[in-house]
């Protein structure tokens, strides 16, 4: 039997992003994936800036590459890829958009990689930092009890089994997930809304990129006709999508592509065909004993321009990787996982409801489903609101999400990007953060009560530690006035403000709630 701290089953985006967090907190974890490399088919393209934010604090700023300054993936109807353009919609109508941000909301750009492209990138960082990942590998059966989960494994080349004892296992085995379906969690959701059959292929297309679009409608009426989704993966490949579930054979899959594209003698070479399920559901549990869903497994989206997909999914495995890290060293009690559920599930959700709010998915919406209201690509991005017990003030009566600009420091949300120095050398808040406990405050007096407390908390003094420009306004921003603080957690958002000097007597009580600290050996005993 070979023990391990986390297993992780699934090895794609998300649970490599899992792999790679786990690893960069020091946890010892094994990966299994029952592929042998990533899919011929890829899925994913399009990364958020919060997403570029995350994989950047583990050593990989420079690895991704980002969108150009100023791009929005658009969108446009036409008969074919050679026709005229008929319209054009936004994914988040102008009307109702995000209003111009008085400041940069990141110190990065979202990212245009296919998923093929990405996946060695972070399962080659995650090796660098010690993750034990095991390809074609396949998980046989798991069983779990008061003291953890006993899986067993087999290799898929040669058929071995192996016992694996480990305290906790994260479910990254995509929407059909055989663990969520073992542990009886149901969904709920828009459902299934068709299955989706689509063609990866290579063509020399890349003069119809140069006015800005990168995704068709194709609409050709009368017979046989054709209703299809065309898109690029921006390095020579393109897919075709139909919604028709029709199977075709080579020749006819040729044919539809240059129908499609509108060019009769279009050099086509077909790399791989998929079918897919096309649905919206969300677990009505995201955690059951010592198991953790994320992902699709936790959460199917439909693939949108907002990406809720895969970017939702790597959220999920960085904040539950901390989390992990804090119980399994003793920091944490086991009740600071509960808040793994409270915090994800109600974020899957608000981009459940996004997608059939917007136009690229308002003629599928749920029969009855009120009207929403659209939030803004940064709100969703950057401005969604925590709330568990790892967080203290989230209060009912704050909304789900907000514009960054229109937040100030208040405990749940993500803490603000802003260009400061250290050392004389030019970064963004946000690179003091994602190691640990971090208590940023404007006054010295913060040490003396952060030494008193004696928790395992950094603190970092604007003009100290670290200087902002004369032009930022970091208390503001933080909305701490010139004496106060704020607690910031180990993945960046913010769990505990303090106004005033006078706060400093809440600091240790404060931390031991949103910690939940470890206070009983009993505790400690069921990590």
């Amino acid at each position: 039997m070979q023990h391990t701290q986390v297993l992780v089953v699934g090895g794609s985006l998300v649970g490599l992003s899992a792999a790679l967090f786990l690893a960069a907190r020091g946890v010892n974890a094994i990966t299994v994936e029952r592929h042998a490399g990533s899919s011929p088919h890829p899925r994913a393209i399009g990364y958020t800036p919060r997403t570029i934010e995350l994989f950047r604090a583990v050593g990989l700023g420079d690895a991704i590459p980002q969108a150009p300054q100023g791009f929005r993936l658009r969108r446009a109807r036409v008969t074919s890829l050679c026709a005229a353009l008929q319209s054009e919609h936004d994914w988040t109508p102008p009307a109702k958009a995000d209003r111009a941000p008085t400041r940069p909301v990141s110190p990065v750009r979202g990212a245009a990689i296919a998923q093929d492209r990405l996946e060695p990138i972070l399962r080659g960082r995650a090796i660098e930092l010690g993750a034990d990942i095991r390809p074609f590998t396949e998980l046989v059966s798991f069983q779990q009890d008061a003291e953890g989960v006993t899986a067993v494994i087999r290799s898929r080349e040669t058929g071995s089994e192996t016992t694996i004892r480990a305290r906790y296992m994260i479910a990254a085995d995509g929407g059909d997930s055989r663990i969520r379906e073992a542990l009886n969690i149901t969904r709920s959701g828009r459902g299934h809304m068709r299955f989706v059959r689509s063609v990866l292929f290579r063509a020399d297309l890349d003069e119809h990129l140069q006015g800005g679009i990168s995704q068709w409608e194709i609409e050709q009426p009368g017979q046989p006709g054709l209703k299809a989704f065309l898109t690029t993966y921006q390095d020579g490949r393109w897919v075709l999508m139909f919604t028709d579930d029709v199977e075709r054979n080579a020749d006819e899959q040729v044919a539809a592509i240059r129908r499609a594209v509108g060019r009769e003698d279009l050099d086509v070479d077909v790399l791989a065909t998929g079918r897919w399920d096309l649905s919206a559901l969300v677990a009505d549990r995201f955690s059951s004993g010592r198991i953790f869903l994320a992902g699709d497994a936790a959460h199917q989206l439909p693939p949108t321009r907002g990406g809720y997909g895969a970017n939702t999914g790597i959220h999920d495995v960085h904040n539950l990787a901390w989390k992990l890290q804090a119980v399994l060293s003793g920091t944490s009690s086991p009740a600071l996982l509960d808040t793994y559920d409270a915090e994800r599930r109600p974020i899957a959700w608000t981009r459940h409801q996004q997608t059939f709010a917007r136009p690229d998915y308002a003629a599928d919406a749920p029969k009855g489903m009120k009207s929403e209201r659209i939030i803004g690509d940064d709100a969703i991005e950057f401005g969604q609101l925590h709330r568990s017990t790892a967080v203290l003030g989230a209060g009912s009566e704050l909304p789900e999400a907000r514009h960054p600009d229109e937040w100030n420091g208040q405990p749940g949300t993500r803490a603000p990007h802003c260009p400061i120095h250290v050392n004389g050398t030019a970064a963004s808040f946000i690179d003091l953060l994602q190691r640990g406990w971090l208590l940023v405050a404007m006054d010295s007096h913060w040490s003396s009560a952060l030494k008193a407390c004696a928790a395992a908390i950094d603190i970092a003094i604007v003009g100290a530690d670290f200087s902002v420009d004369e032009d930022t306004d970091l208390a503001s921003l933080l909305g701490i006035g010139a004496q106060g603080a704020v607690l910031i957690r180990p993945d960046g958002i913010i769990a505990w403000r303090g106004i005033a000097r006078g706060s400093m007597a809440e600091l240790a009580d404060a931390f031991a709630k949103v910690a939940s600290l470890a206070s009983r050996k009993s505790e400690v005993a069921r990590q």
